[in-house]
């Protein structure tokens, strides 16, 4: 399983599914089972480090109300409408198309701040992609966002604000290449971090940082 596949297929498949208006039926081909979770607590057994702190290792998915990720995985009708190459298929025009109708799922899940309350203050160890945001006078990035696939805040739409971290980490990280991927270990809170690139329903403190290693396929 390769970084890519291991980030990009729930939420960058359906942002691209807003961008290219592909069939939900070829969308959902593309996801692998593991994003087909719901909120349930992590089953995976916890990691002890060397300092006998134990990290409960998660998937994206488990952040998400089981709600939210239901909504995401089986994107409305009215998208399918949209051709290609139209006005209308501009991220954000798509976004407001069904905005006449404000209990649209699809459109809150998009949006939603909703949090899984038992992950407060919980030990995690969890992948995912760096948005820098803070540096210190030697360009170390002390604070990031942490996002499940390459390019959101930037490149591309952002996840929905349940999807992404505010992330501290006092000692600091000098990145150099901003498709690469991390696992971080620390603890995580349900707070809401509002900011000029996205806002944030989940907080965490870094306690480490190390560099993603892809799963062998056999």
């Amino acid at each position: 399983m390769t970084a890519v596949r291991l980030f990009i297929p729930l939420f960058c498949v359906i942002f691209f599914l807003c961008a290219c208006t592909q069939k939900k039926e070829a969308q959902l081909d593309q996801t692998p089972s593991a994003t087909a979770q719901t909120n349930k607590s992590p089953t995976k057994e916890p990691e002890t480090k060397p300092n006998n702190v134990q990290y409960q290792e998660i998937e994206w998915p488990d952040l998400m109300p089981k709600e939210d990720l239901e909504a995401l995985m089986n994107p409305p009708e009215y998208l399918d409408d949209i051709t290609d190459g139209s006005e209308e298929d501009a991220l954000p025009d798509q976004f407001s198309t069904g905005a006449e109708n404000p209990d649209d799922p699809y459109q809150k899940a998009l949006m939603s701040t909703r949090v899984i309350p038992e992950f407060n203050n919980r030990k995690i160890r969890l992948p995912g992609f760096i948005v820098p945001l803070d540096f210190d006078d030697h360009q170390v990035i002390t604070s990031f966002l942490l996002v499940p696939f390459f390019g959101a805040c930037i490149h591309l739409p952002p996840p929905p604000p349940n999807q992404i971290i505010f992330a501290t980490y006092e000692p600091g990280l000098s990145l150099d290449d901003l498709s690469d991927a991390f696992f971080v270990e620390g603890t995580i809170f349900t707070e809401l971090k509002e900011g000029d690139i996205a806002t944030s329903a989940y907080s965490m403190t870094i306690d480490r940082i190390l560099p993603y290693e892809e799963e062998q396929e056999d």
